[in-house]
């Protein structure tokens, strides 16, 4: 089996995926880059073995990180605990396959990469990918699969610790849309939920509207990450919401290392 990483800025998270690419099991943990390998191996073993797997079935690790500091103990951890060397998303012999239209295609973050092929697989056409992680990224996939471009905002839960931090008489509240679809709050709180939802609600609308006008023709949307099936469930932005994208594509870039090995 292969187990599949995903080091992002504020989880890391691990996906078990068996010999037909399927995810059978995921998990997440918070990102530090000063966990051991042998911090993760302690607690991924456990895991495994809740879920009545042992190490000795997994035979293979890829990784993708936008965090370089944490990349050398996930390495420690394939070949210590999993007798593998892991292999790296972007670098040979798993390149990325797609091609990356955009000035500087080396900063490029390996998470937007590989959610570009996962999209590609899901659906036709162009295609624009939001992704709600520590930041909020919108992604313009062509026909072809090819990464076009896209633009970067704040994540929702920056912007909420930034508003809690910066303003010393505003309560700390959780991301949730507010009762009604009301946008004129009665009460301090509210008027946070409004201004957190709806604002951003708001700006996904506009940079949609943006997006598909510059591209042209028909295009699908597609969102991942912890917070959009909220966003959808409440305000129905996407024509589909695929939480574990950036896992399906390492799932697929190392099918595809692996077809033309």
């Amino acid at each position: 089996m292969l187990i599949a990483i995903d080091n992002g800025n504020t989880n890391v998270k691990f996906a078990l995926v068996n010999a037909a690419g399927e995810i059978v099991q995921r998990w997440s943990i918070a990102t530090d880059p000063k966990r051991t390998a042998d911090e993760y191996a302690v607690w991924l073993n456990q895991l495994l073995e809740m879920e009545g797997y042992a190490r000795s079935d997994v035979h293979a690790v890829i990784i993708a990180t936008v965090v370089p500091r944490a990349l050398h103990n996930l390495q420690v951890l394939s070949q210590k605990y999993f007798g593998t060397d892991p292999l790296i998303a972007g670098r040979p012999p798993v390149e990325w396959g797609i091609a990356l239209k955009v000035d500087e295609p080396r900063a490029l973050g390996a998470d937007r990469a590989v959610n570009a092929i996962a999209a590609q697989a899901l659906e036709a056409g162009n295609k624009i990918v939001i992704s709600f992680g520590t930041a909020t990224t919108f992604d313009h996939i062509g026909p072809d699969g090819a990464y076009m471009g896209g633009s970067i905002a704040t994540g929702v839960s920056l912007s909420l610790d930034a508003l809690y931090n910066a303003a010393a008489m505003l309560p700390r509240i959780a991301i949730e849309p507010p009762p009604t679809a009301r946008v004129i709050g009665r009460d301090t709180v509210g008027q946070m939920q409004i201004g957190i939802y709806w604002g951003y609600v708001s700006m996904i609308e506009g940079m949609i509207a943006r997006m598909k006008a510059e591209i042209g023709g028909e295009v699908k949307v597609i969102a991942t990450g912890g917070l959009a099936p909220l966003f959808q469930q409440h305000a129905h932005l996407f024509d589909r919401v695929e939480p574990e994208l950036t896992l399906r594509g390492l799932a697929l870039l190392y099918a595809s290392r692996d077809k033309s090995a």
